[in-house]
């Protein structure tokens, strides 16, 4: 182990001698040091009644010279020390690092390393950054954190601290729950916009049979309102033709029946209904009507047209 074979130096136990020397010399004058602050505490109780101008000593019962030759002593032999640590740090350094002094060759640096301020860049500046830390042929060099590194870490914090505020302390911005309450609020409008706007794009080539019990019911109350005049109310037809039987003038597909009551027949007396219902309501009465075929109702109109069974 390179611990032990440096504390075997000669030269490292004759410097740890000494300090253990001085250690026991400061220790015994920091005792003396104190037993004359116990005197002097006791003593400046006592003090002058009157004032005087008499030169009062820094430590009753201690000349002056002998208090500050102490300190000084004792300042010095804390100065030595720590010149004896330094040293003693300079020849481990010495025996573990094994400096390579040599001419130090320039070198181009590329743009990596000049933004990372790498300071090993050959085997001096390797040298020269070796900390002394070898494990297992690994070297511990003193590069330091690349400063683009050191800016993120900050702003890391900086982001860190504003996240926190503004979501958790000041509650000025949703968390994600409350964002996926937003998204799906937002989602649903634009559902119905898009399902109204479907809606309206209905039309004969695309239109489809609707099976849902309120479209149905729609379409019954607009057939009701505005077609039984002409049809009845069961649509067993009075001054227009039966639409619950088999039996059709314009078609009964369920392309053909939108197209009927969309554009409708002037020349029979059957109005254009494309300006007073929308494409879905359109596609509702023609689901209704298409619902009501063979419901038989009583006194139906005879048939008229030709015969359709889709």
């Amino acid at each position: 182990m390179i611990g032990l074979s440096i504390l075997s130096h000669p030269v490292v136990i004759l410097l740890l001698v000494i300090s253990f020397g001085l250690l026991l010399a400061i220790i015994l004058l920091g005792y003396t040091v104190l037993s004359a602050m116990d005197i002097y505490r006791e003593k400046i109780k006592n003090k002058y009644t009157s004032l005087c101008f008499a030169v009062i000593p820094v430590v009753e019962g201690i000349p002056d010279s002998i208090f500050y030759l102490l300190v000084t002593m004792i300042g010095v032999e804390l100065l030595v020390i720590l010149a004896l640590l330094h040293t003693l740090r300079v020849l481990t350094g010495i025996k573990a690092k094994e400096r390579v002094k040599k001419v130090r060759v320039s070198k181009k640096i590329n743009w990596v390393e000049k933004l990372n301020q790498t300071k090993s860049l050959d085997a001096v500046t390797e040298a020269e950054a070796d900390m002394g830390h070898d494990y297992d042929g690994i070297r511990e060099l003193n590069n330091p954190t690349p400063p683009w590194w050191r800016w993120s870490f900050y702003f890391s914090i900086i982001f860190g601290i504003v996240y926190i505020w503004r979501f958790h302390i000041s509650e000025t911005a949703p968390l994600q729950l409350e964002e996926l309450k937003i998204a799906e609020a937002e989602a649903a409008v634009k559902k119905e916009a898009y399902l109204k706007n479907a809606a309206n794009n209905i039309d004969e080539n695309n239109v489809k049979l609707l099976t849902e019990a309120t479209d149905l019911e729609t379409g019954k109350k607009l057939f009701v309102t505005n077609c039984a005049a002409c049809h009845g109310p069961e649509a067993q037809g009075l001054v227009g033709p039966n639409l619950t039987d088999d039996y059709w003038l314009h078609g009964g597909k369920v392309p053909e029946i939108f197209k009927t009551i969309k554009y409708g027949v002037p020349e029979k007396g059957m109005k254009s209904w494309k300006d007073d219902f929308s494409p879905k309501q359109l596609a509702q009465l023609t689901s209704f009507i298409k619902s009501v075929h063979g419901s038989n109702p009583p006194n139906p109109k005879a048939q008229e047209g030709e015969k359709d069974g889709d």
